[in-house]
């Protein structure tokens, strides 16, 4: 069973003050996941955590990370926006994007971002865009083919389709640019890949780090580059069913140090920073959408509405993904009924729910939906006219900070034009 991290009083308090629905998220589990995430890499003197922002573009939230020494990764030209009001410049960001416009490569060198090219044809294009090559510089690596890690402690297996996926360079072509960009003035070269997404297996990262750091050796001795550090990225996931086993950080940092330890020391590479852009994991758990039932439709199946919908929380619908949910003030009652918890948009996969046995739901019961704390509000539209919720933090002495006010009908108005005609 999940538990929530905020109490049946709790709760009754906030909604007096704020309206559901809402994202609720739990300052104190930030703060101690990212300290677990440092300790497991402490043994590299260079790690930096690059926080992923399109998991939570939130600045009270990214602020918190700030704090607590993380850097961020960028992926667009307003979450540069974001990372700059946020007081975080230089090489604390890291700029990883596709199809990149000029503009966004320009702020991202204004900010002196870290900037990871992922294609060939970024590196001219840089120049041309930019006028120079920085001297810190990263490739983004897509191995090709299909990346299959075998059955897991926690019995399954991983697999993705990285020859499917946009992302990145052949090797051919990463030799090739860490050749160009040498040429061109680059002096401190990295790494980066992406395998597999919200993997449950502590052999993940291990894997991937393998691959990269002998690719990393690989390509020292074919270009004569310094490879100053590697990028592991994301991919580290979360338990979203209540019986998944979650990944062990301290078990994952140990796995990568053996890799590091075994591929990268030997070649004379014992310097090579390592970076990671956790987002998922960084903050899914710890956040939730806090909704209330609000009606009832009992016709082939039983529902239950309530007051949140896709446009709150977008990944039921868009993947069928599951979202645990607590009825809460009953996590002890028995769960004898099955319904589907459905919102009010006018399309049939707004469902957070699908057959799902819970307690018997009253009117007014609060249900809080679990693991929204990444991929939640920011996957957030206005589809229907819905606006997006408020977003609030619990402070770890139990009071209750508002960081995005609710979306009134005056901001879904702010950016149209009405010409005064009629019709």
């Amino acid at each position: 069973m999940k538990k929530t991290f905020v109490t049946l009083p709790q709760l009754q308090d906030i909604v007096e003050r704020y309206p559901t629905p809402f994202h609720l998220y739990d300052e104190a589990g930030i703060r101690a996941n990212v300290r677990a995430l440092r300790a497991a890499f402490a043994w590299n003197p260079g790690y930096k955590e690059y926080f992923a922002v399109k998991a939570t573009p939130t600045p009270g939230i990214l602020n918190i990370l700030k704090e607590e020494g993380c850097g961020l990764d960028c992926s667009s030209l307003t979450e540069l926006m974001l990372a700059e009001r946020c007081g975080v410049t230089g090489e604390n960001i890291m700029f990883s994007a596709n199809d990149v416009p000029a503009r966004e490569f320009a702020k991202a060198h204004e900010l002196g971002a870290i900037i990871n090219l992922d294609d060939y044809t970024d590196v001219d294009f840089l120049k041309e865009t930019i006028g120079t090559i920085p001297e810190t510089i990263s490739c983004r690596f897509n191995p090709g083919g299909t990346f299959t890690l075998g059955a897991s402690n926690e019995g399954f297996q991983v697999m993705d389709n990285p020859g499917q996926a946009k992302y990145g360079m052949t090797r051919p072509q990463l030799t090739q640019a860490f050749q160009r960009l040498k040429e061109m003035g680059a002096k401190r070269f990295g790494i980066h890949a992406f395998l597999a997404s919200n993997t449950l297996s502590n052999d993940y990262y291990p894997a991937l780090a393998r691959i990269l750091f002998q690719t990393a050796v690989e390509l020292h001795q074919e270009t004569g580059c310094h490879i100053a550090f590697i990028n592991l990225s994301g991919g580290v996931g979360i338990p979203y069913l209540p019986d998944q086993t979650p990944n062990d950080i301290a078990v994952i940092g140990e796995g990568v140090r053996r890799a590091y330890e075994e591929v990268l020391v030997p070649a004379g590479m014992g310097d090579v920073a390592l970076c990671t852009e956790l987002g998922r994991f960084m903050l899914g758990p710890y956040g939730c959408l806090v909704t209330r039932a609000t009606h009832f439709k009992h016709i082939y199946k039983e529902y239950v509405g309530v007051d949140a919908c896709a446009a709150n929380l977008m990944r039921p619908a868009m993947y069928g993904a599951y979202h645990h949910i607590t009825v809460i003030g009953k996590e002890t009652a028995p769960c004898d009924h099955m319904y589907d918890v459905v919102g009010g948009l006018c399309e049939n996969n707004d469902k957070f729910a699908v057959d799902r046995m819970l307690p018997k739901i009253d009117l007014g019961d609060l249900l809080v939906i679990h693991d929204t704390g990444a991929h939640g509000f920011a996957m957030g539209y206005q589809y229907n006219g819905r606006l997006r919720s408020a977003e609030l933090l619990l402070r770890p002495d139990g009071s209750v900070k508002l960081m995005r006010r609710a979306e009134t009908p005056e901001d879904y108005f702010a950016t149209l034009v009405f010409d005064g005609g009629e019709g």
